[in-house]
């Protein structure tokens, strides 16, 4: 039988899994995201806790998991309970970048940060660029490195890619993008 929070925390899984489909890769938001689902190559992991104790130790747990397992090529945490203030979130976040300084993992993993509250520094919150980084859930991206160097080396202009996904967000509008991520999301 399964528990409310394995409930809770599948749902997550399959409502991320839905914007990864139709937002990152859909809307080409991340041309390296395609090939890695299509690999089957992303790690899906959920926390419920609301401490960020509990969501470091599962942000260690999956930087060891990825060291142990090269096809496994990047892990998204996805936090179901907490940290669903944007604010909340960026501490927790500076907290696993600071996990992987101290831990000697700089320049072997980084993180990328997804929330539903996603706003970009110096833009207005009602912003479409804003939808780029927008997740059904408050999420921590952790990315091997040599890898996503080894992507953006192959892939022409690739510092043309977050101009060009705001102006992909920016000509479909914040509600289109907002009926496009709650579309993601079964509830």
């Amino acid at each position: 039988m399964t528990s409310a929070n394995e409930q809770l925390g599948n749902q997550a899984i399959e409502e991320t899994k839905a914007w990864l489909d139709q937002v990152v890769i859909g809307l080409n938001f991340c041309p390296f995201a395609k090939r890695e689902v299509q690999r089957n190559a992303i790690r899906y992991a959920y926390s419920e806790s609301k401490k960020s104790k509990d969501v470091l130790k599962l942000f260690a747990q999956e930087v060891q998991l990825l060291d142990e397992n090269a096809e496994i090529e990047t892990s998204l945490i996805i936090l179901t309970n907490g940290f669903k203030s944007f604010f909340g979130y960026l501490d927790v976040l500076d907290l696993a970048q600071y996990w992987l300084e101290e831990n000697d993992y700089l320049g072997v993993y980084q993180v990328a940060s997804f929330h539903p509250e996603y706003v970009f520094d110096g833009e207005p919150e009602d912003s479409a660029a804003n939808y780029t980084n927008r997740s059904p859930y408050p999420t921590i991206h952790l990315l091997r490195e040599a890898s996503l160097e080894k992507a953006i080396k192959a892939y022409k202009h690739p510092e043309q890619i977050p101009q060009d996904n705001i102006r992909k967000a920016q000509s479909m509008g914040t509600n289109a993008l907002n009926a496009l991520l709650l579309s993601c999301m079964k509830n």
